[in-house]
């Protein structure tokens, strides 16, 4: 199969089973954050492992290591001269949340005007299906040669990835390595993710008292540990809500415009309020730190008294620039925390995730065959190289174990997808685009195109 026309008839002709396969994995409540839900995360890996099976993959394994969760592993191997392109996604999804906050069952894949609805419908089991169709278009005659691997705990972090790669590092050698786990820029506009903030988080307990105190009688002189917080969060952030721990990395962002009316509808953000930090929107997004208190441990409303609250303890998280090293920066953030502590209030500091940032050089015969592969499967609109304020550590694992292989970072989502949230949607013409554009690549990196 040479001709453009004939992979986007073939991937047009592919798409109904694909969208089949998907709900299917769609309705496999893979939660790999819920141990109770360990047998679905195992039931997903080998419902994935079916599939490529399927397709003629005859070397297909279910692995783990470190003691973590299943990953599908599967392989067909070159054609004489061709490279190895080893495709990744996740079969493991977020949790649901309330599921008052869901219009349909997020386990029962739904469709709602241009969007199929469900937990996982995008993030990532679209990412499996997005291979699967590339595969599944070319049949027999596939170009280069293919590598799976299907990742069971990206959703926490994937705390045994550099692990797998240790120990499977032979299996997984590839010349290009597609990542399907980002998004594109928008409806009609796709992308390739260039840059990708770090992480680093933490839980912090501040304590003024040994207990509990009458308001009345204390009050005035004995600081209660809520207000030595609220004085302590402050100090996160300067007047202009730019992240005010010294030492963590800034940096510029592409020249891409992100208008407020646009940064409103896509965040939902609430009438009147304003944006916070410095500089252009995509730098606050994407190039710069951001810090958020996302967790507090602290009396309910319902069940305050009139005393003073001897300990408060909350959870910060901090994305970071491309550039920072996480470890540093956890680091910066415990010494501002112990810096700005009020009242002498004693400061518990405890080091949670870390993640590294990420920054690519898209340069190269892997990243011209992309850009000429989204062009056309868009018809015509030049992708546009983005970065992303969310955070995908694992590609610096990737990177120091296959330093000579191109890093394409791909995905399906839109800025209205609501990964993570309610009502997360995959929308279904976008997917058939993305679905084309990877088959199209895979016909690039053969030719050298």
């Amino acid at each position: 199969m040479t001709s453009t026309q004939q992979i986007r008839a073939a991937v047009r002709d592919v798409m109904p089973s694909v969208r089949a396969d998907l709900e299917a994995l769609v309705r496999i409540p893979s939660v790999s954050a819920d141990p109770a839900r360990a047998d679905d995360v195992r039931r997903s890996a080998e419902a994935t492992a079916d599939l490529f099976r399927a397709e003629g993959f005859d070397d297909v394994q279910i692995l783990t290591a470190a003691g973590g969760a299943p990953a599908v592993v599967a392989r067909r191997p070159a054609p004489e001269g061709a490279p190895t392109v080893l495709l990744y996604a996740h079969h493991d999804v977020q949790p649901t949340g309330s599921l008052d906050d869901w219009d349909s069952d997020p386990f029962e894949p739904t469709e709602r005007g241009a969007r199929l609805y469900g937990r996982g419908a995008a993030d990532d089991k679209a990412g499996i299906a997005a291979h699967l169709a590339a595969i599944r278009a070319f049949g027999d005659e596939l170009p280069v040669g293919v590598t799976l691997l299907i990742e069971g705990e990206e959703e926490v972090g994937s705390p045994t990835l550099e692990a797998f790669l240790g120990e499977h590092r032979d299996l997984l050698a590839a010349d290009v390595i597609v990542i399907a786990d980002s998004g594109n820029w928008d409806i009609g506009e796709p992308a390739l993710t260039t840059s990708l903030r770090g992480l680093v988080d933490c839980h912090v307990e501040v304590r003024t008292l040994e207990h509990a105190v009458h308001s009345g009688m204390w009050g005035g002189a004995v600081p209660d540990a809520m207000t030595a917080t609220i004085r302590l969060l402050a100090t996160l952030h300067d007047a202009n809500g730019d992240v005010a721990v010294e030492g963590l990395v800034s940096g510029p962002a592409a020249d891409v415009d992100y208008p407020l009316d646009r940064v409103r509808a896509e965040s939902g953000l609430a009438e009147g309020v304003e944006l916070i930090g410095t500089g252009s929107v995509v730098e606050r997004l994407w190039t710069k730190p951001a810090l958020a208190v996302i967790g507090m441990d602290i009396t309910r409303t319902a069940d305050a008294s009139n005393t003073l609250i001897p300990s408060v303890k909350t959870k910060i998280s901090v994305r970071l620039a491309p550039g920072d090293d996480c470890k540093r920066a956890m680091r910066h953030l415990e010494d501002h925390l112990r810096k700005h502590v009020p009242f002498g209030a004693q400061l518990t500091f405890t080091p949670g995730e870390l993640g590294e940032p990420t920054q690519i050089d898209a340069t190269g015969p892997a990243y011209d065959a992309a850009r000429a592969a989204f062009k056309e499967a868009w018809d015509g609109v030049d992708p546009v190289d983005m970065g992303v304020g969310g955070s995908i550590p694992f590609i610096a694992a990737f990177r120091d174990a296959y330093p000579d292989a191109s890093v394409l970072v791909t995905g399906v989502e839109d800025p209205d997808t609501r990964a993570h949230g309610a009502n997360e949607g995959l929308h279904l013409a976008e997917f058939e685009k993305v679905c084309l554009a990877e088959a199209l690549l895979l016909h690039n990196l053969a030719s050298g195109s």
